[in-house]
């Protein structure tokens, strides 16, 4: 069927459901003159989200004597063996000693290389919050311990509303015009549409791990079916429509059609890297994104940010089990991928940091564990002021002044930090960076937390 015989109501509903196509991710964008821009220097964010809620006082664990004995005392039979902890010795540290979860072995190293960082104890907030802030439910983010909740909130930074778009859109939004290809967005998503990603301007274009680009089935095939059908849609693509309807779906569907021809040939185009990548769906997300950084210069990229997900976290059983082959999972693909950017000389380029629902109580249920609040992350690349835990690992003895039951605790640094930490280093171009406006435009709550005229970083992990 053409466009000519479609009606108004199913255009509309075609051009929304062809953001599957990438329609949305340059559609509403100006042309603007593809001229060199000041400080070029390629950048790139990347969201690890791990869905479900991670268990990450399992991740990075108290490892001496007293603090473990804490720490086992309260997870009983969720506690891992304090003789399979992986050591970690951070450059300051606050007395206390640390490991990792014994599938850790890659994050291991490079933390001890300086190339990785924890942010301890970091969740959704709207302001600094007290116990007695808590109980008067005072300025708290909507549906706590909710997982709908959580991961808007997360992926918002704004968590007193259920309707705002993401910080990365609001983000791209001011930048993205720094690329000199308008084309594709500056945001790029391997699992779909995202919250983080969407912004009023800028939506994230969609990969996937096999193709990259997603086409129009079997578009570019060469047999007689494939060919005839890529010969009908270019015949329809072909005409003007009088209808603006009309011809405003004909626009998005070339638009889409030839951004995706243009991102698939310069992926093709690459030569393969040196580094294997286990065949899991994370490694295979990750190998697509460095794909994408090494094609960059052909895409005409400066500044890109990146999606990716693993799902599974959400072990209200046998935590202990599916929690360590998650941690392996995460482990191998990370490896994988700084030993490709490695290749591609852009370590100190890239950023990777993790995001989640929340964290997990540090009682057990049983055999698992349930909805917690604030959590630990870890941020990983050669920029990143490594072999370091960022703010306060807490106590986490049942009772303490951030524990609103089974040890879900009330986090001490915001998600507004975390993540203004690394806008600005993203947006930085060695001359200048986000001006204290967009800053505030991109998280309206983070003067709770930090002011800008102070001249640090909001948490100090980026150089």
């Amino acid at each position: 069927m053409g466009c000519a015989a479609l009606g108004a109501t199913t255009l509309l509903s075609g051009i929304t459901n062809l953001g599957l196509m990438n329609v949305a991710a340059a559609a509403n964008l100006p042309v603007m003159p593809k001229v060199p821009k000041p400080g070029g220097e390629y950048k790139a964010l990347v969201c690890l989200f791990l869905e479900g809620g991670n268990d990450s006082f399992n991740m990075l664990v108290p490892r001496g004597t007293g603090e473990y004995q804490e720490y086992a005392s309260v997870r009983t039979n969720q506690a891992l063996a304090q003789s399979s902890l992986l050591p970690i010795s951070p450059l300051t540290g606050d007395g206390k000693e640390y490991g990792l979860h014994p599938n850790l072995n890659n994050l291991q190293s490079l933390f001890s290389q300086g190339n990785a960082a924890f942010v301890a104890n970091v969740g959704s907030l709207v302001r600094p919050t007290t116990m007695s802030a808590y109980q008067n439910e005072l300025d708290l983010p909507l549906g706590l311990y909710s997982h709908a909740d959580q991961v808007m909130h997360w992926q918002s930074s704004i968590p007193q509303s259920r309707s705002a778009i993401g910080w990365g859109g609001r983000m791209a939004d001011i930048m993205y015009q720094v690329n000199n290809n308008l084309n594709i967005s500056m945001n790029i998503s391997l699992n779909g549409t995202n919250i983080y990603q969407t912004g009023d301007t800028v939506a994230a274009y969609s990969i996937n791990a096999d193709t990259g680009a997603v086409v129009i089935y079997n578009y570019e095939g060469t047999y007689s079916q494939a060919t005839l059908k890529r010969g009908m849609i270019e015949g329809l693509l072909d005409q003007n429509y009088s209808n603006i309807l009309e011809q405003t779906y004909k626009d998005m569907v070339r638009g889409a059609t030839d951004n995706s021809l243009e991102f698939s040939g310069a992926i093709a185009a690459l030569s393969p890297f040196n580094t294997s990548f286990e065949d899991t769906d994370l490694s295979n997300d990750l190998h697509m994104v460095a794909k994408t950084i090494a094609a960059r210069s052909s895409l005409d990229m400066c500044r890109q940010t990146f999606f990716v997900h693993l799902g599974g976290f959400d072990n209200h059983d046998e935590v202990l089990m599916n929690h360590g082959d998650l941690m392996a999972e995460v482990d191998a693909a990370i490896g994988s991928f700084w030993s490709a950017l490695g290749e591609l000389g852009l370590q100190d380029q890239v950023t990777l940091f993790t995001i989640s629902d929340f964290a997990r109580t540090l009682t057990s249920n049983g055999n698992g564990t349930d909805h917690g609040w604030g959590g630990n992350a870890f941020v990983l690349g050669g920029a990143v002021q490594g072999q370091q835990i960022y703010g306060s690992y807490p106590d986490l003895y049942l009772g303490n002044n951030l524990d609103t039951g089974d040890g879900r605790l009330i986090p001490t640094i915001s998600c507004d930090e975390y993540f203004a930490e690394l806008a600005l280093w993203f947006a930085h171009n060695g001359i200048s960076s986000l001006t204290a406006s967009e800053i505030a435009d991109i998280f309206p709550n983070l003067s709770n937390f930090w002011a800008y005229s102070s001249g640090a970083g909001p948490i100090g992990f980026m150089s």
